[in-house]
């Protein structure tokens, strides 16, 4: 193994260490793999981490390019080859870190996509049709209401737990990014479909915490989740657009549409800043304007 391959290792080695989630170690190790196999010459060996300047990482930045990757997979690979130097440097492998230099390219400003909430409600409350069978309605069922109905991210909802429940005060225990857990309420139908679900999830072989189950019994996978959403979206709106993150920008630009505070919305998300959260007033004006441009008599004189 080279001295990259083995540094790469390590650092591997320190994010499980510090439990950090599954998506991101998955992601860090793809990226970091590219980059050593970039610098690795056809049968031969990748350079010492020391060697590797200011220089070659902006060749392999360039080369990142060249490939035309969108913005926020160039943040990615990027952000994955800085913090593996940051940990080098931490220490004290190299002497000075020659990535920390590196510029993050600037993402687009771009409004999420979002569906209004009768669009919404009909993906969540629609029957397939007749001819579509799936193997576990109520369990997709449960998934979409707390998608929407609790606005969260599918890492989180995958990761639920049977415990995270209180089932007296309808509160949800929610993992989120940096193992941050908040409470979120959910409704009556949320609690309808639980209800539901658990009936099914009693006969299946059973993951003894996760919620959602797969067909082999094991926890659901962030990628099975998305299938279901996209699957929902597809037979049910006519929309294969849609996806989960869509869910969770309904969520939040509909309650702010009627008229919930903003700081509230935030608790409910799990944003660190409140900045994150305010794109959806961006959303939410957009709207009105389309409203306003339709419908009143000044607008087109």
């Amino acid at each position: 193994m080279s001295e990259l391959n083995a540094a790469i290792a390590a650092f591997m080695g320190e994010l499980e260490r510090r439990n950090d989630s599954v998506h991101t170690i998955r992601n860090y190790g793809a990226d970091l793999r590219e980059f050593a196999a970039y610098f690795t010459p056809p049968g031969g060996v990748a350079p010492l981490v020391t060697e590797i300047d200011m220089l070659a990482l902006r060749e392999w930045l360039g080369h990142i390019y060249e490939r035309e990757h969108k913005p926020a997979t160039v943040r990615r690979k990027l952000a994955s080859v800085r913090a593996l130097f940051r940990f080098l440097s931490r220490d004290h492998v190299i002497q000075t870190d020659p990535a920390r230099l590196l510029r993050l390219p600037k993402m687009p400003k771009t409004l999420p996509e979002v569906p209004n909430a009768e669009v919404t409600n009909a993906m969540v409350d629609g029957d397939l049709p007749e001819d579509l069978e799936r193997p576990f309605p109520r369990r997709d069922r449960l998934l979409l209401e707390l998608l929407y109905g609790c606005g969260l991210r599918v890492s989180e909802a995958v990761g639920l737990n049977l415990e995270d429940f209180d089932r007296t005060e309808r509160w949800v225990r929610v993992r989120g990014k940096g193992k941050k857990e908040r409470q979120v309420p959910y409704g009556s139908k949320a609690e309808t479909a639980l209800l539901a679900y658990q009936e099914d999830r009693g006969v299946l072989p059973k993951d003894a915490k996760a919620l959602f189950l797969n067909f082999l019994g094991k926890r659901l996978s962030d990628r099975g989740a998305r299938n279901i959403v996209k699957f929902y979206g597809t037979w049910v709106v006519g929309d294969s657009s849609i996806h989960p993150h869509t869910l969770r920008h309904a969520f939040a630009t509909h309650l702010l549409s009627d008229g919930a505070d903003l700081r509230a919305i935030q608790e409910l998300l799990g944003h660190a800043r409140l900045s994150t959260t305010q794109k959806y007033t961006q959303v939410s004006l957009t709207d009105l304007m389309r409203v306003y441009d339709s419908a009143h008599p000044k607008a087109s004189e």
